[in-house]
């Protein structure tokens, strides 16, 4: 699969292989690829299982009430910025 690259990704992956990171532009594309490749499989499977205790406790406190409204929490920063600069 013919892959074209950037003026500025050749110089680039060029220089790394002058200064012997890598092996060959081509050594060097499949690493960064490789890589790149891991990260994104990390994120994607990402346990996310911790967040939902915390998330079920925020909607039972919504449900019985227990929440600020966005005005209600603005003016709480407003009032908490004019008592910092006194």
């Amino acid at each position: 699969m013919p892959i074209t690259l950037t003026p500025e990704q050749e110089a680039w992956l060029r220089a790394h292989v002058a200064a012997g990171d890598f092996a060959s532009v081509a050594d060097a594309a499949r690493q960064l690829i490789d890589e790149r490749i891991a990260e994104r499989a990390a994120e994607d499977d990402e346990d996310l299982a911790w967040a939902k205790p915390l998330v079920d406790e925020a909607r039972d406190a919504v449900a019985r009430g227990e929440f600020v409204s966005l005005n209600e929490h603005k003016a709480h920063i407003e009032a908490l910025l004019e008592s910092l600069k006194a």
